[in-house]
């Protein structure tokens, strides 16, 4: 879970509150966790537990298109672009590209034939 700065939006991290710190009648407080920002002195002593779990659908394989399936293909530009399948011949192909490697590495064109459905991808 990222908690941020009510104060200056910066995110907060979570520390032990140091026995130093603290007035005499606030001694049982020592070395219980906070969130505290490490650009302002706000801070936030942890009462409770935090925690939250999420638990994500696996996706069968055949089940979906892990890159959008039918949505992925909606509202897409047309190009001139010889299919790949064998005796198609079809010479436009619908196209979208899609980051799928690291930022440093250049984008994935995928196409789709407008003849015959035929679907390659260029990297």
């Amino acid at each position: 879970m990222l908690l941020f700065c009510p104060s200056c939006s910066n995110l907060l991290t979570i520390s032990p509150l140091p026995s130093h710190e603290l007035p005499p009648q606030s001694a049982h407080l020592a070395n219980r966790s906070r969130f505290e920002c490490r650009t302002c002195p706000y801070q936030m002593l942890l009462d409770r537990k935090y925690y939250e779990r999420k638990t994500l659908p696996k996706l069968n394989p055949g089940e979906g298109d892990i890159l959008g399936g039918a949505e992925a293909w909606k509202n897409v530009d047309q190009t001139e672009a010889k299919c790949v399948r064998e005796g198609c011949g079809g010479e436009k192909a619908y196209w979208r590209q899609v980051q799928i490697r690291s930022a440093d590495e250049p984008m994935t064109r995928f196409y789709r034939c407008v003849e015959c459905g035929g679907e390659w991808r260029e990297n």
